[in-house]
């Protein structure tokens, strides 16, 4: 049954291209409806099918044969692949809907972020706002949480001060929010994994001379994985740690 949340999240990754692509601008990602940005003329119904439109154009647009980039078929199926992942760890319930919100939300906000170095405040409102509305229907721990929400931001702002400036607001906030979400210890865990794939990144970037030591590497896209991986795995990879203790 994994092929239901695999087509749930071609859909919805559609959408997710249209969020990354208008809220940095401000714009609506209700309306107008979706244009081709060379001709802006508004593409049809045929033309929106996740991935199969993109096929079929051969990644060109119907009306002025502009290249479609390839990053937007690819997110359609990123996403298609995690809400699959998700659905199969975490089965059918209202936890697994309240997990694939916050997967979607991780999509927007990484890509955003690798494109505009800025993590869109509106995306973690509707995150707290989710988080609140699912409060009534599942078991949860109150306290858990804002340990989760005080050691996940902290952790960030405390590295934040003592780099000067090195860690971006907007990275504290988007880390104490998905505190809440992971809780206690996993918001911990996941901030160090996403330290240690950042670190690593940015050592081979380094090395290979792709960045300089004073180019931005944009964070939330490692936090965003991090927290994947935990939501996903983090029981176990915390059992796993504990027991080589």
């Amino acid at each position: 049954m994994l092929v239901v949340p695999f087509l749930y999240g071609l859909m919805l990754g559609s959408f997710l291209n249209v969020c990354i692509h208008r809220l940095p601008k401000g714009n609506s990602i209700v309306s107008p409806p979706s244009t081709c940005p060379q001709c802006k003329n508004r593409l049809l119904l045929r033309d929106l099918i996740p991935v199969i439109s993109f096929l079929i154009l051969g990644g060109r647009c119907r009306f002025c044969q502009a290249s479609i980039s390839l990053r937007y078929p690819l997110i359609e199926l990123l996403t298609g692949v995690l809400f699959a992942l998700t659905a199969y760890k975490l089965g059918y319930s209202l936890v697994t809907i309240q997990a694939l919100i916050l997967v979607s939300a991780l999509i927007v906000v990484a890509f955003v972020d690798m494109d505009h170095y800025i993590i869109p405040g509106n995306v973690l409102i509707f995150l707290l706002i989710a988080w609140l509305v699912f409060l009534p229907f599942l078991p949860v721990d109150y306290l858990n949480s804002l340990a989760g929400l005080s050691t996940a931001g902290g952790l960030l702002l405390l590295i934040a001060l003592v780099s000067r400036g090195g860690m971006g607001m907007g990275d504290i906030k988007l880390a104490a929010v998905l505190g809440l979400y992971l809780g206690w210890p996993n918001a911990l865990l996941a901030m160090f994994i996403a330290c240690l794939l950042a670190g690593t990144c940015g050592m081979f970037l380094i090395l290979f001379k792709i960045k300089s030591r004073k180019d931005i590497i944009p964070f939330a896209p490692f936090i965003a994985l991090a927290s994947f991986i935990t939501l996903l795995w983090g029981d176990r990879i915390l059992s796993w740690y504990i027991g080589l203790l």
